[in-house]
């Protein structure tokens, strides 16, 4: 039984897999020849995270695949559907990264409020020059304690997000159209834990009230933030795009900013991966990473042991 992961794996799940006796490929296939990769290595799992599509071309071609997993949460690059009515198990990892991204929004909005993402351009430009005047440029920064944080989605990792955000002093606002209320429980290091109950209210309540906006939803068809969405929202809101590229309109968050509505956004995700467009890279209001939410070595463990328990549960049903 052969497993192609083509877009790698920790070696937490290759050691897994390879004990429970799968052969594993860290290999990286380009697109246009998976379906030739596949049936002449006759691999039976194809192990994929952002980069990989798996289409109907792949499913329909590849009579061999029992197994298409994603290491990750959205599926969007898979045709999870179809590939299910074809008999083909899929699989991903929703849990696994979750803090991850939550950690990574709030790099982001700390990173914001205090000016890092602009000073960090500018020190090594002028810092030995103009310090004084870098100084005073960047000492109007606020504290989020106490301040309002929309979170919207309230999944996995809006829920991670709600946590840290509350740890952090926060008051947490959510909407969610599938949860009305959500009972949190918050760990800590000793073993002590306290529970909150956030109960959900409308997105454009959300809108309105946040201080700070994080977005946590798959894919979608529309915009879940335009410009209605904008002229909603506070006057110098920040917002985090952590989730999938294209729930923003790109075109009016950059509208939004000029005109002063928003004071500051932060992006992991683009509409146009992997090549953003130029005026989000070039502007000095937004904070970016390169889609990097689960880009931690915890995550990636987690995530290569889930995948592998996985797959090695479906072959013992199967068997």
């Amino acid at each position: 039984m052969k497993v192609l992961a083509n877009d790698g794996i920790a070696t937490s799940g290759v050691i897994a897999l390879k004990e429970a006796g799968f052969e594993v490929e860290l290999k990286t296939v380009a697109q246009e020849n998976l379906i030739d990769y596949i049936n002449e290595n006759d691999i039976s799992v194809l192990l994929v995270r952002s980069a990989t599509k798996v289409r109907k071309d792949i499913i329909d071609n590849c009579p061999g695949l029992k197994i298409i997993g994603r290491g990750g949460v959205g599926m969007d690059n898979i045709d999870v559907e179809y590939a299910k009515q074809k008999g083909i198990k899929v699989i991903n990892t929703p849990a696994a990264s979750s803090h991850s991204v939550a950690e990574l929004v709030f790099a982001h909005l700390l990173g914001m409020v205090r000016f890092l993402h602009e000073s960090n351009r500018q020190m090594p430009l002028e810092g030995d020059s103009k310090f004084k005047d870098l100084k005073k440029s960047f000492a109007k920064g606020v504290e989020l304690k106490g301040k309002t944080i929309g979170i919207i989605g309230f999944g996995r990792i809006g829920q991670a997000t709600a946590k840290v955000a509350l740890g952090l002093g926060m008051r947490v606002v959510a909407y969610d159209p599938f949860l009305d209320a959500v009972n949190l429980e918050l760990n800590f290091y000793d073993h002590q834990s306290i529970f909150f109950n956030i109960n959900t209210i409308s997105k454009e309540e959300v809108l309105k009230e946040a201080d700070f906006i994080s977005l946590h939803v798959p894919a979608q068809k529309d915009y879940i933030i335009d410009t209605p969405e904008f002229e909603m929202m506070k006057d110098g809101v920040c917002i985090v795009n952590a989730a999938r590229g294209g729930v923003i309109n790109e075109v009016a968050l950059v509208k939004a900013i000029e005109n002063g509505k928003v004071a500051n956004a932060a992006l992991d995700v683009y509409e146009n991966e992997p090549k953003p467009e130029i005026q989000l890279l070039m502007n000095e209001k937004l904070s970016l990473t390169p889609h990097i939410g689960a880009a931690t070595s915890e995550a990636q463990e987690r995530i290569g042991t889930e995948l592998a328990t996985q797959i090695i549960s479906i072959f013992e049903e199967i068997a």
